[in-house]
């Protein structure tokens, strides 16, 4: 049921519709080097043979995974040939996320030159996973999954089609079989089809496929996660935290943890939001997160993941400030701009009787001689005179560290 045609590409419409960029660029006469990034199923080596056909280009496939330079020598080999004689090549390059340095390097001068269109696939973010170099060269298309109307259009197409699909067969599909096939196939147009031919196969010729024997095809479904996909959850999951968004925090957790991340990943994230987004509006949110963790290393899952869901319940909870977040920035910013400050005088130990002669600790005030254990000392370099960079707002905890800041001059 692969497309033959950019008319027959389902679910792609900005790239492949009558104002998208293939048909834009096939118009100018030239297809450029691209990396078509999307999940599973979207029709990404589909549109590297389309658009093979339309440049009126040799389509020489490549596996990262199985293939290495030994075969690029070749396939430049073999380009160099096709260019004498009239002909041009594009390189179609499957998971190219898993090119190696090597390989990368090894391809980049000849798609320069434009001996080799490259055409890549990847389910990977190619910001993370392809060199800079190549990644300059290329234009990056993004294929987005199959939306629901799509993927019932391409399960009816193969039902008709009696010289490519199952027209043959006089197969039928229940609305609710049809539902079920759609819903469970991710936005994967191939496991929506892999998931009708088993079906048919049970059915067999005449058959009727129902709700039943279209679960019986799916069996267990499979959670879509890569890295690209990693990388989304677990920002989806820190906003949720700082959202106040407990329940969708969890979800997002949870999905992580079933897509099969390590969970330690989930609960460095924890930790990290807790630091950052709520701090020192309730103090105890850094420390239940970081016990969570320290008891999920010592039971281990399932009863691990409790101490999880108590953590981010509690963090999501809990009110936030991230005052002390930009309090850290404004310190490195500062620390940066004057890297040679020295230490005031009062605040150097004076260890050696030289030392003090130089005045080392001349004037120091010790803050527990003091009434409340408090004395305004100098403690910045002269550069930076009485600069601020933590001022506490006034949620939680950090009311009372405002009123103690108040009472000492430190804030207004």
């Amino acid at each position: 049921m692969r497309p033959r045609s950019l008319d027959e590409i389902l679910g792609q419409a900005d790239l492949v519709g009558p104002a998208g960029f293939i048909r834009r660029v096939h118009a100018g006469g030239k297809i450029p080097s691209l990396i078509l990034h999307g999940p599973p199923g979207t029709g990404k080596t589909t549109l590297g043979r389309l658009l093979a056909r339309l440049a009126g280009a040799e389509f020489v496939p490549f596996n990262a995974v199985s293939e290495g330079v030994p075969r690029l020598r070749e396939i430049v080999k073999t380009a160099r040939d096709w260019r004498r004689a009239g002909r041009h090549t594009l390189l179609f390059v499957d998971e190219i996320h898993r090119l190696n340095k090597g390989q990368q390097d090894f391809l980049l001068p000849f798609v320069e030159s434009g001996l080799l269109t490259l055409v890549g696939a990847t389910t990977e973010h190619p910001g993370f996973e392809v060199n800079a170099a190549l990644l300059s060269r290329s234009r990056v298309l993004q294929l987005h999954p199959m939306d629901a109307d799509a993927l019932r259009e391409i399960l009816r197409r193969a039902l008709t089609d009696v010289e490519r699909g199952l027209g043959s067969l006089s197969v039928t599909l229940t609305p609710e079989a049809e539902a079920l096939i759609v819903e469970s196939s991710s936005g994967d147009a191939r496991r929506a089809l892999n998931a009708l031919e088993i079906a048919a196969e049970l059915v067999g010729q005449g058959g009727a496929i129902d709700i039943g024997i279209a679960g019986e095809a799916l069996q267990k479904r499979i959670p879509v996660y890569d890295t690209t996909v990693g990388y989304e959850m677990l920002s989806a999951f820190h906003k949720s935290l700082r959202s106040s968004q407990g329940d969708a925090a969890l979800y997002w957790a949870m999905r992580m943890i079933r897509g099969g991340e390590d969970p330690m990943v989930v609960f460095r994230r924890l930790v990290a939001a807790a630091y950052e987004d709520v701090g020192l509006a309730d103090p105890n949110a850094g420390v239940m997160a970081t016990q969570a963790m320290q008891a999920f290393e010592r039971l281990g899952p399932p009863e691990g993941f409790l101490p999880l869901a108590n953590a981010i319940l509690y963090v999501a909870s809990a009110p936030k400030s991230n005052r002390a977040y930009l309090a850290l920035a404004a310190a490195r910013e500062a620390a940066g701009n004057t890297p040679d400050a020295p230490v005031p005088l009062p605040l150097r130990n004076a260890t050696t009787s030289l030392m003090r002669e130089w005045g080392y600790g001349q004037g120091y005030e010790y803050a527990h001689n003091h009434e409340g254990g408090y004395v305004q000392v100098r403690c910045l370099p002269e550069e930076l005179g009485d600069a601020r960079f933590y001022e506490p707002t006034d949620r939680g905890h950090e009311a009372e560290i405002r009123r103690i800041m108040r009472e000492r001059g430190q804030t207004e």
